[in-house]
């Protein structure tokens, strides 16, 4: 990518006549550190949070449980009869496929949330840093492949007061 942006910049350089490309108003967005700052993001993270946690909360109970088996077993395992610990081993066994099952199932569901959220707050973010690119007469925004940019050319903290004042 940042190949890509360095053609890309060399043949801008070549096409623009100098006193063409000097007029161009150029702005850079650090897009880790507007990640960082939006409220946006903190808001997702929040809703994510209380809507997975009642399930975070059970897949706890259900470890608890399995931990206080194993305890059992190890600890009664040698005074039990043989059925009952047979029993007690298995009922062991089919709660760990029981839990590792629902680990998967609450780990994909979070990750499908989580990027679900992410694409909306990405969308919004996008639409924020294009309406202020058009109202500040930018030509061009770049956010990846910039080797430098100067205090002036960037512009993430600008992008950030918007998305904070919900711009």
């Amino acid at each position: 990518m940042q190949f890509v942006s360095g053609v890309v910049m060399v043949a801008a350089v070549s096409v623009f006549p100098g006193a063409a490309f000097a007029e161009m108003k150029i702005g850079f967005v650090d897009l880790a550190k507007l990640s960082e700052g939006a409220p946006q993001i903190k808001s997702a993270q929040s809703k994510i949070d209380a809507e997975f946690s009642s399930r975070e909360q059970e897949l706890i109970a259900v470890q608890r449980k399995l931990a206080k088996l194993e305890e059992q077993l190890s600890k009664d395992g040698a005074v039990m009869s043989d059925s009952e610990r047979s029993k007690l081993e298995r009922e062991i066994l089919s709660k760990r496929r029981e839990l590792k099952r629902s680990q998967d199932e609450f780990r994909d569901d979070l990750n499908i949330r989580k990027n679900e959220m992410l694409r909306q707050v990405n969308i919004e973010i996008g639409d924020t840093i294009e309406k202020f690119a058009k109202a500040e007469n930018y030509d061009l925004i770049l956010a990846q492949g910039v080797m430098y940019a100067s205090e002036g050319a960037d512009i993430t903290d600008l992008i950030l007061r918007n998305l904070q004042a919900g711009n």
